[in-house]
């Protein structure tokens, strides 16, 4: 989790974080299908997988001339285990609020 402030910086950007979103739905692309449907240019484009890449948010593979692209699970994961963990407290202090009206409605 030590990675995570990279993880959320590079998903920040809403194209980069549009990426992965494809990433994540469709599986592996390489770039020019990354690209598909978006409103960049190639260098930008290749420069949003440098960050995600960078980030630790992406893979990278070479395959022939093609630069294949994929989600590296461990990130999704790490950010997966830090909202869980959040999610744990949220849960236990509703838990606290409704205890409290239940006895506050028991009192009246």
């Amino acid at each position: 989790m030590s990675n995570l402030p990279a993880t959320f910086a590079a998903l920040g950007d809403p194209t980069r974080f549009a990426i992965v979103e494809r990433l994540l739905t469709e599986g592996e692309l390489n770039a020019g299908a990354v690209q598909d449907g978006m409103s960049i240019s190639a260098p930008a484009i290749s420069r949003h997988l440098k960050v995600l890449r960078s980030a630790g948010v992406i893979n990278q593979r070479v395959e022939r001339q093609q630069r294949i692209y994929s989600v590296r699970p461990e990130a999704v994961q790490g950010i997966s285990a830090w909202t869980m963990s959040y999610r744990e407290f949220w849960q236990a202090s509703l838990d606290r609020l409704e205890m409290a009206l239940q006895q506050e409605i028991k009192r009246k």
